[in-house]
């Protein structure tokens, strides 16, 4: 059969084109016509980030954990500030010796697979693209190579087993004769000779009947399941890593070993190899041992003799339910001198009073319905959502002191913070320990008695804390989810997150005066404390003081308050780490025309930063045609609302074209749309490709409900989910008509998850206002969402009865008069399909038939991804877009 000849993009992708620095629209100079298969390629552009980044003490190195583009696992490498060399010091070649050779080869075979499924996936892509557009493809080419090389496998294996049968039969038959022989010598008579034995190939059984192609089709569909790559099938690289108290040494955890590495040495040693879950928390005070955890238990170790000592046993807390008695260590944290740690665990859920078996799971079980084989079967996720009583597993926080290398066991003493559990909301943040181990801090959050509280403690067995900070009732809900109270280095005042200016920001505890005072000033996020400088006068924080969209590097003066940007603009920097010694820090930062990567920032000005990786495919350049413009408008309120717009090449500012808006509108804890280092496939990606190619106008905005923009804007679908977005929506649509050369009768809107709600609800209470819709895996009926989100985020919850339901959008969707396109996974586990399926009965029984349609992926989660892939979605994206808004004229 003949193939299609499609033209190969590989060569075209490989060519690298330099990145424009300007902040303005650009366009790219290759000529050639921009594709959704060649934008959403199946080996996406983008690599991962650094991670896992950790200076020594001295401040000399910088460790962190990374691969280069399309290599699996997270690889650990150490950079030397001093020198500038970067030495890598794990890899599938350089851990060979501790590997076993078998997941070597399994971990190649499979790194082999995927690169092949990539190809052949992108392959299947343009030749389907090429289909529609007419041209004569062979789409059933992969199945029909995919068959033939299972018949072959089929036909080896008969070969092989038609073997070990004939094999079998020949020694049975052999051992029947010379049973029969010793037979006949025992009884005297005489031994009979044997027929020679038939060839091997005789004893073969008869070739069975070739299979149908129904057949060999299902028989292909069981294979391609059971070789379906798994997380675990890769390379997984390191996990984790601490860096010694003193030394520039550090010890990291690969598949369950410890292993070391000085710096001195370009090579590591193994510590401990074992099949357990074992974890690094820290080095002893003197750098010549090491602390870590199994399953239950801390132990210490030294380095001479690797001697091993339990220094806590798994815990028992007195409690009258003999079942519950056992806590479970969930973390420890020990003091930078290593005298001290605490532990908090976490005790079983436990059958009910009189009952057996295993303990309840917190929330229900709701079945989701999978499709994929010969009849629909159901399976089970778990779901707490707001009308179920909740389940808290008990804690126990404990301060012990570390024992010495020859101590005896010491009695187990009484907790300093417990909680009960059961039915509520709590949360409890890390532990931090001052650097001389005289204090010890934490902070938790009581959602139902709206509770938020900071602990100081002295390092004191069985001493309960202090309660040195609470708020209560109108608390930032997005604060408790960053909050980790840290000590400065003089151990003389604790810094903690409050938001008591709207905005998330750090506040200083003097200690000895028992005095609260604010660290900044001004409106804007700053979230994220980085450290100090050694004499305790300055701190390092994140924050978007002076660009909503991107979190710049600060150095912050305790005393008064003054912000010096260290980082540059307008670079969003992120997972940002800082040196002990207050000389270096280190992230990962990037923007638009400048994709992100890990770079070394020197805290003195004028020394130019360092970057450390080449994460993404050079080949990026070849679709980067268009950059965007920054925006923002005022609404009705005067809120400032932010947004970012791709304009066609020839746009004027009396056009008419059509346009699409992109929006979200819920918190997202620290993240939001419009931030300068995001390519979000929709919202910048595509709409990048439709004013590229079909000349629209893409607009992507935040409105208020986003996260980031202050307490209020977080806060905005309080007890209103939709509406304020909506305001601001309607709002957005004004100026872009009056700015940005818009037809206001042909502007769409467009929304993936609580941005999929987002625009049904406009589309439902604003009829008239947007031509079409498209809202992706949108929750429709917020009672039966996730609570931990719903309950802080949408309204107050009575887990007597589902309250949210009074926010529902079934009633609303009798309001529909324009196209609405309703995308869904079906095998969502976060927003259940069936919110769909339940908004879509309410259309059809309010006679919408005409307006609404459904696009579905069957075996699609919430991102889809199933039979759907993300080129795939976005070509109904563009065909629904063209049909509904049309082209954009001349």
């Amino acid at each position: 059969m003949a193939r299609w000849k499609f033209l190969s993009v590989a060569a075209a992708l490989l060519a690298a084109l330099s990145l424009s620095a300007s902040p303005q629209p650009v366009l790219a100079q290759n000529p050639s016509v921009l594709t959704l298969e060649s934008l959403f390629r199946d080996k996406p552009y983008r690599g991962e980030p650094a991670r896992e980044l950790a200076f020594s003490r001295s401040g000399r190195y910088l460790a962190y954990l990374w691969n280069p583009h399309g290599e699996p696992g997270s690889d650990l490498y150490v950079h030397d500030t001093r020198s500038g060399k970067t030495l890598r010091l794990t890899s599938p070649a350089l851990m060979r010796d501790y590997e076993a050779p078998e997941d070597l080869e399994r971990f190649e075979k499979k790194r082999l697979q995927r690169e092949r499924e990539q190809a052949e996936r992108q392959a299947r892509e343009e030749a389907q693209s090429a289909y529609l557009r007419g041209e004569a493809v062979d789409l059933a080419q992969w199945e029909v190579e995919q068959i033939a090389a299972l018949k072959l496998e089929f036909a080896e294996k008969n070969k092989r087993e038609d073997a070990q049968k004939s094999a079998e039969k020949a020694e049975a038959d052999a051992e029947k004769r010379a049973a029969e022989a010793l037979a006949a010598r025992r009884a005297g008579k005489p031994v009979t000779t044997a027929p020679a034995a038939a060839p091997a190939s005789a004893a073969a059984s008869a070739p069975e009947k070739e299979k149908e192609l129904w057949e060999w089709r299902d028989e292909l569909k069981k294979k391609l399941a059971k070789d379906k790559l798994k997380p675990t099938d890769l390379y997984p690289g390191v996990s984790e890593l601490v860096w010694a108290r003193q030394r520039d040494e550090l010890i990291f955890q690969y598949r369950g070993g410890l292993f070391r590495w000085q710096a001195n040495g370009n090579r590591v040693t193994s510590l401990l190899g074992t099949q357990r879950q074992l974890r690094i928390v820290a080095y002893t005070p003197d750098d010549q041992g090491f602390v870590y955890m199994d399953e239950s238990r801390v132990l210490r170790a030294r380095f001479a003799g690797m001697a091993v000592q339990v220094i806590n046993r798994e815990l028992i807390h007195a409690d009258e339910d003999e079942a519950a008695k056992k806590y479970r260590i969930e973390s420890t944290v020990l003091s930078e001198d290593g005298r001290w740690m605490s532990l908090l665990a976490r005790a079983p859920l436990v059958p009910p009073a009189g009952g057996s078996g295993p303990a309840p799971k917190p929330g229900r079980q709701v079945e989701i319905m999978n499709y994929g084989e010969r009849f629909a079967s159901a399976k089970k996720v778990d779901r707490e959502v707001s009308d179920n009583k909740r389940m808290q597993q008990p804690l126990a926080l404990y301060v012990r002191r570390v024992p010495g290398l020859d101590g005896a066991p010491a009695r187990q003493p009484a907790p300093v913070f417990t909680q009960a559990g059961g039915d509520g909301w709590f949360e409890i943040s890390p532990v931090a320990w001052s650097r001389d181990g005289s204090h010890y801090a934490f902070a938790t959050w009581e959602r139902e008695k709206e509770l938020l509280r900071v602990y100081l403690g002295r390092a004191e067995e069985g001493t309960k804390p202090d309660i040195v900070i609470e708020r209560r009732g109108d608390v930032h809900h997005e604060l408790v989810n960053v909050f980790s109270p840290r000590f400065t280095p003089d151990g003389k005042r604790l810094i903690a997150l409050l938001s008591d200016n709207d905005f998330r920001q750090p506040w200083a505890w003097d200690i000895a005066s028992r005095q609260l005072k604010p660290l900044l000033k001004g409106e804007f996020e700053a979230h994220q404390v980085l450290g100090f400088t050694p004499d305790s006068r300055a701190m390092f924080v994140a924050a978007n003081r002076d660009d909503a969209a991107a979190m710049n590097l600060y150095k912050v003066e305790l005393a008064d308050g003054a912000m010096q940007a260290l980082g540059a603009a307008p670079d969003y920097h992120r997972n940002a780490v800082v040196s002990q010694d207050g000389r270096w820090l280190a992230a990962n930062a990037g923007h638009w025309a400048q994709r992100p990567e890990l770079k070394l920032i020197s805290t003195f000005q004028g020394q130019p930063s360092r970057v450390l990786t080449q994460s993404h495919d050079p080949a990026w350049a070849q679709v980067d045609r268009l950059r965007p413009e920054r925006l923002s408008f005022k609404n009705r309120y005067g809120d400032s609302i932010a947004a970012y717009v791709f304009k066609p090449s020839g746009w004027q500012g009396s056009d008419r074209r059509p346009a699409v808006i992109y929006t979200y509108g819920g918190p997202l804890n620290d993240r939001h749309l419009v931030e300068t280092d995001s390519f979000q496939p929709t919202g910048y990606l595509f709409a990048m490709y439709m004013a590229v190619r079909h000349g629209y106008v893409m607009v992507t905005v935040d409105p208020r409900g986003h996260s980031n923009y202050g307490g209020r804007f977080a806060g905005a679908n309080w007890e209103q989910p939709g509406q304020p977005q909506t305001e601001d929506l309607e709002d957005l649509h004004r100026h872009m008509v009056a700015k940005l050369g818009v037809d206001p009768a042909r502007v769409g809107l467009n929304g993936w998850s609580f941005g999929g709600f987002q625009t049904q609800y406009t589309m439902y209470t604003k009829p008239d206002l947007f031509a079409a819709g498209i809202a992706g895996a949108g929750p429709t009926e917020w009672e039966n969402y996730n609570s931990w989100y719903s309950g802080r985020t949408i309204g107050p919850v009575d887990r007597k009865k589902p309250v949210l339901r009074k926010y529902s959008l079934l009633p609303l969707a009798k309001g529909l008069k324009k196209p609405l396109l309703l995308v869904h996974g079906m095998l969502d586990p976060n927003v259940l399909y069936q919110d769909t399926v339940n908004v879509y009965r309410a259309l059809m029984e309010a006679g919408k038939q005409p307006l609404v349609d459904l696009f579905l992926d069957p075996d699609g989660e919430h991102a889809m991804g199933g039979a759907v892939k993300t080129v795939g979605l976005h070509r109904k994206y563009e065909a629904f877009w063209l049909q509904q808004l049309g082209r954009a004229q001349p």
